[in-house]
């Protein structure tokens, strides 16, 4: 079981706790079955990548600096961003930050027993997927990175003391080098990113700023489609072995699924994440109705309640989840009404005038 003694993260990184993870929790028999699965992995799996010849790269969606129109560009595109609202560019900076630690999703993913890649350019399935997923989210973190450069908003060395500290100071996602925890994990954050960049799309059109509600966009459809592979992974996995598969969501449940960047540290602020997530819920760009419905629409793509022949444990898991995604039904409309009646305005240390990180409104 896993231990729920912390242990505080080294200089000179993050002083953040991370839990102390147990490590190769899956029994060593079922590696084999990730083995055999190659094949059903290369025709189910692989289909959801695009050739890099047929991707978009974000010099698609910004200013060309070798036309004449270049500087021109530049204007309108700082003209459109000073019409944004400044809590806004506290969203698109964090989730440009969570973007650019990519480093540490890939080494997540290649702590995945069955699954990681062995040599750094393994042929098995498994790891093509790891190392192609890793390349198509790569340019989500460079199209909003030099988005935010040219807008003239924000103060670059700052964010990317924040992306550097971010990247050293790792996540803790609790997954055990499992991949059934793992898939799990990264089905429910694909979906998790998707509403994210989806809902930013749909705020920067409100906004009148069509260019950026497209480059949003197409970067939330991105994490569609990976979501739409991983969830097909876990569903898989549930045909073969349904009472491991939902133990194993019972657990991260019950552990909490942790988003990506919650160490995140600009030096100065420990508590920089819980502060950004105040903006993101109070704009609506992600919540805590947002986690509920993820946990409600995974239940319901993996037919959890339909399961059958499971081991007692089994069955005490599935209970377990599908009291839990019910429950949120209640819990989520309880929310709705206590959101309305919040204090209106926290604005974290991510704007502006130069973008400072220091809090400009008490939290």
């Amino acid at each position: 079981m896993a231990s729920t003694k912390l242990e505080t993260a080294k200089n000179p990184f993050s002083p953040r706790e991370v839990h102390v993870q147990v490590t190769h929790s899956m029994p060593p028999q079922k590696i084999e079955i990730f083995k055999s699965l190659d094949d059903w992995a290369e025709n189910n799996i692989l289909v959801h990548l695009k050739p890099v010849e047929k991707c978009w790269q974000p010099q698609d969606f910004l200013p060309d600096p070798s036309s004449d129109g270049f500087y021109e560009e530049v204007k309108e595109l700082r003209e459109r961003a000073k019409e944004i609202p400044d809590d806004y560019f506290v969203c698109l900076v964090g989730d440009m930050i969570t973007e650019e630690a990519l480093p540490t999703y890939q080494t997540m993913l290649n702590t995945l027993d069955g699954v990681r890649d062995e040599t750094g350019a393994s042929l098995t399935s498994w790891a093509i997927w790891t190392r192609a997923w890793t390349a198509e989210e790569n340019r989500h973190g460079d199209l909003l990175n030099k988005y935010l450069y040219l807008t003239g908003r924000v103060d670059m060395r700052q964010i990317e003391k924040t992306i550097q500290y971010l990247i050293g100071s790792g996540m803790d996602p609790r997954t055990e080098n499992s991949p059934y925890l793992g898939f799990i994990y990264t089905s429910f954050q694909e979906r998790a990113t998707f509403i994210s960049h989806g809902n930013t799309a749909r705020l920067a059109k409100e906004h009148g700023d069509l260019k950026l509600a497209q480059i949003c966009g197409i970067i939330a459809s991105d994490e569609k489609r990976h979501e739409t592979a991983y969830t097909k992974i876990v569903e898989k996995l549930f045909e073969i072995d349904p009472d491991g598969t939902v133990l194993a969501l019972a657990d991260m449940m019950k552990k909490k699924i942790s988003m990506p960047a919650h160490l995140m540290y600009d030096g100065h602020d420990d508590n920089l994440f819980e502060h950004f997530s105040t903006v993101a819920q109070r704009l609506g760009v992600y919540t805590a109705k947002d986690y509920a419905d993820i946990l409600e629409f995974l239940v319901v793509r993996w037919k959890v309640a339909d399961l059958t022949g499971l081991s007692g444990e089994g069955k005490r898991a599935q209970d377990y989840v599908c009291t839990l995604a019910r429950g949120f039904g209640g819990w989520k409309r309880e929310l709705k009404g206590a959101r309305s009646k919040r204090a209106q305005y926290h604005l974290v240390g991510f704007m502006v005038e130069k973008f400072n990180f220091e809090p400009k409104c008490a939290l």
